[in-house]
């Protein structure tokens, strides 16, 4: 069964396209989802049956695939432990700002350290949906 994923949708007009894993655009109509689904997200997974329309390829029999879990997603702090470090990466951009304003860049252990964990506190605030 081909697969792909939801390049767009508008529900209004009623169809959209999927982007096949082999690269090719297949039209994607309303009737072709499932009973119920009125929006189709962009990037969803899916997989379909082809026939043959007269403008090219059209998806029927659409079925949604549910992806693994997210490895990060799962892996983040909670909530509380993350207000904690955000609070720490405060008082530490706040020294770092005092050190700029005195014209001076912080050490390069400092400056290290607040990369790292600026980078950190990015990825766990990056996950995606």
């Amino acid at each position: 069964m081909p697969s792909g994923r939801v390049r767009w949708f508008d529900a209004k007009k009623g169809f959209g396209f999927i982007e096949s894993d082999d690269g090719h655009d297949v039209f994607l109509p309303q009737t072709a989802l499932p009973k119920d689904t009125r929006d189709v997200r962009k990037g969803a997974k899916v997989e379909y049956s082809v026939i043959d329309g007269s403008k090219g390829p059209v998806a029927m029999d659409v079925t949604f695939v549910k992806s693994a879990p997210s490895l990060v997603k799962a892996t983040r702090p909670k909530p509380d432990d993350m207000s904690a470090i955000v609070e720490d990466l405060i008082k530490l951009l706040d020294s770092a700002g005092n050190q700029l304003r005195r014209h001076r860049y912080p050490s390069a252990s400092d400056s290290k350290k607040l990369a790292t964990l600026l980078r950190a506190v990015a990825d766990n605030f990056d996950v995606q949906e």
